[in-house]
């Protein structure tokens, strides 16, 4: 029999989920069985999806191999009483980060306006706007076609139509509209979202707070953040956080910075 990856990522409900897996090269002679036995083990699971490609473009889409099970891979997942329809071949989604999510709600406070750049299917918006029913808005930007459309379906699954806007288009485009209007700007694409932190700064207030994702090697974090920080003053506070294993030594950090 062969042996099932220890991490692999489910996405879903008990009524329809996706696993999302991982297959070393050691295994690939057997990934037909691997999926076989990841659907015996899960009930709910109907398609097994195997990762072909790292991440890549402005969508962040990853190709996949369908191992078995159904062709269509479009859910409905469930987190902290909200509910995300998606489908992992079109967006990018991880589960892995719904405690993330929630840490940066429970920040959000009541009038606040939050721009949430690289918003994707909504994840972020949706659970500050159900944890901080006072918050003013949540200006949303997402360049995924894709993303933006499960974006605004699951605005109206969760009933916020009153605290979420969503825009399609880029960042660069799209922020200009909010410059000086912010009270806080979430950035989660930690492979590139430091080269946006000048459009963050713009969004600001007078003061505010920036929520910056990346990923870095243990030893280098501190040192690339400084760098980073210090092109705009090195007077700013902020505070790096370590968030979810990302390779070996290579970590997804949050950097919390504070105006």
């Amino acid at each position: 029999m062969a042996r099932i990856p220890s991490s692999y990522e489910i996405i879903g409900s008990r009524e329809k989920a996706v696993a999302i897996v991982e297959i070393q090269e050691d295994l690939q002679k057997k990934e037909k069985e691997i999926a076989s036995q990841i659907l015996a083990r899960h009930k709910n699971v109907k398609s097994v999806l195997k990762k072909v490609s790292e991440r890549k473009g402005v969508y962040r889409k990853r190709n996949y191999k369908l191992l078995t099970g159904n062709q269509n891979t479009e859910v409905i997942h469930k987190e902290h009483y909200c509910k995300f329809k998606l489908d992992p071949k079109l967006v990018y989604f991880s589960p892995r980060e719904g405690t993330e999510r929630l840490r940066i709600a429970d920040r959000v406070k009541p009038k606040e306006t939050v721009m949430l750049m690289f918003a994707g299917i909504g994840a972020y918006a949706i659970i500050i706007a159900k944890k901080q029913s006072r918050v003013d808005k949540i200006v949303s930007v997402e360049i995924n076609p894709f993303a933006y459309e499960y974006m605004k379906e699951n605005i109206r699954i969760n009933k916020l139509g009153g605290k979420i806007l969503p825009i399609l288009g880029d960042v660069k485009l799209k922020c200009k509209d909010w410059y000086g209007k912010c009270d806080r700007v979430i950035m989660p694409l930690p492979h590139d979202a430091w080269k946006f932190l000048d459009l963050a700064f713009k969004c600001l207030k007078s003061h505010g707070a920036i929520h910056m994702y990346i990923i870095e090697k243990e030893e280098s974090i501190e040192k690339k953040v400084k760098a980073i920080i210090n092109k705009f003053s090195n007077k700013i506070k902020y505070k790096i956080r370590k968030v979810l294993p990302y390779a070996p030594r290579t970590y997804k950090y949050c950097v919390d910075i504070k105006l």
